[in-house]
Order: C-alpha cells, then sequence, then structure tokens
C-alpha cells in the first residue's frame, strides 16, 4: 500500500504543474489539467522515490509537478509496475498504459537545468476506468495483472 504525495495541474500543455491538495478524476482525466482528454495518457504518475533519488544525485531541490507529473505516489516499487496494472485510490481507478516518455528536452524546465530527466525512464501514464475524487495523503493500491 502507497499513498499520494503530491497532485499536480496545469492550465497549460508546457508548463510545470502546480500542487493542489485534492482533485476531481473525470472520465478524461484529472479536472482542470492540460493534459486530460481522450486518450490514454490521461493521468501520469511518478513515484516519489525516483524524485527523491533525482533530488539527491543532482543537488537541486524539486518542486512537485516540476516533471509534469499529475501524481506522486511514495511506498510502492513502480520498477514492478508493467502495462495494465491498476492503482486504486478510494473510488478512483486508474490502469497504466505507458511506461516512459519522451523528454521535452530544451522545452521542460529539469532538463534544462540538469542535462536529464527522469520521466523518459520512470514516468508512468495511465487512463482513468473509474471516476471519483483523490485527496493528498490517500491510500494508494496496485494491483498487478500478472498476480
Amino acid at each position: 500500500m502507497g499513498r499520494i504525495r503530491s497532485i499536480n495541474i496545469s492550465e497549460k500543455k508546457g508548463t510545470e504543474k502546480k500542487e493542489i491538495t485534492s482533485c476531481k478524476v473525470t472520465s478524461e482525466g484529472l479536472e482542470n489539467d492540460a493534459h486530460a482528454g481522450s486518450w490514454h495518457r490521461q493521468v501520469s504518475i511518478l513515484g516519489a522515490e525516483a524524485i527523491d533519488n533525482f533530488a539527491k544525485e543532482t543537488g537541486i531541490d524539486i518542486a512537485p509537478g516540476a516533471f509534469g507529473e499529475n501524481l506522486v505516489v511514495e511506498g510502492i516499487d513502480m520498477s514492478k509496475v508493467s502495462l495494465l496494472d491498476r492503482f486504486i485510490i478510494g473510488e478512483v481507478e486508474l490502469e497504466v498504459t505507458q511506461i516512459g516518455k519522451k523528454c521535452h528536452g530544451e522545452a521542460c524546465s529539469i532538463f534544462k537545468r540538469t542535462g536529464e530527466c527522469i520521466m523518459p525512464k520512470v514516468g508512468l501514464f495511465a487512463r482513468v476506468l473509474k471516476e471519483g475524487v483523490i485527496h493528498k495523503d490517500q491510500e494508494v493500491e496496485i494491483i498487478f495483472k500478472n498476480l
């Protein structure tokens, strides 16, 4: 069992996301987030441990949403997550549809500062299967498709 460390949204694509304390999750993603829509990457997820390790290695302070992630989840080994695994957050259910994505390079503020980004390696993307409301510090359960 894990928990949500932060929930982050942005009004425009290509900008860092801002942290919020709770959010409605609709059939298209996080309400008021620029990346919500009818596609397979409605919600982006990063493991807190990956962010913490990156911050330690680079020596920079990383604000919630700096990688463009919607959810930062701690307490779950994200290296074990596979396609079609599901995250359960209260009544919300998310299904993993993609692992990693190309970094925006010079358009990415973290890449500009450090020359690297973790989203291509450990970023998870999911589609919404069940709607609801999520809150910071809420428990997150993972259901592995192969177990």
